[in-house]
């Protein structure tokens, strides 16, 4: 997190940690990681949690462990959870696939959640017109246009546009 902080703030999006250990460990670990990661910074507070209250109410256990797990919620400015990842302990979380994620409920917000972006999705693509959104109501929404895929089914649902 500490090498992508950047990438975060960027995106107005504040970073916050939750660890099971206790405050001293996390000083230590924070040294390690500003070493490891040659000067990226942890400048965001880690809360923690060495009793374990707080990591099973966030749903943060590992599923094969049975104990603290690397998870990672985006929570919107509504306070709710927005999106989960749950790691076991053994596997690390591609950064790079966050961002995506993030961007993609970003952007879905700021369309009220009228669009849906596709699998693998970058944010200088095409993104999808949901399903619920009439043509007329997509005509006003994206006056730039969309375009429906010819379907086997000949439905018309599946419409992508250009968004920015």
């Amino acid at each position: 997190m500490a090498k992508y902080a950047h990438e975060f703030d960027k995106r107005g999006v504040k970073l916050l940690g939750l660890s099971c250990d206790d405050v001293q460990s996390h000083k230590d670990w924070i040294k390690d990681i500003e070493a490891f990661n040659h000067g990226s910074k942890v400048n965001y507070p880690i809360i923690a949690d060495p009793n374990k209250e707080i990591i099973p109410q966030l749903n943060m256990i590992d599923p094969i462990e049975n104990g603290p797990s690397r998870a990672l919620h985006i929570v919107g400015p509504d306070s709710k959870i927005k999106l989960s990842f749950l790691y076991p302990s053994t596997t690390g979380r591609n950064m790079d696939e966050v961002l995506r994620a993030l961007d993609s409920l970003l952007m879905a917000s700021k369309h009220n959640n009228k669009i849906a972006t596709p699998v693998n999705w970058k944010p200088d693509q095409p993104v999808v017109i949901s399903p619920a959104v009439s043509d007329e109501e997509a005509k006003k929404m994206f006056p730039q246009g969309f375009k429906t895929a010819d379907l086997p089914s000949k439905k018309g649902y599946l419409r992508h546009t250009e968004v920015s």
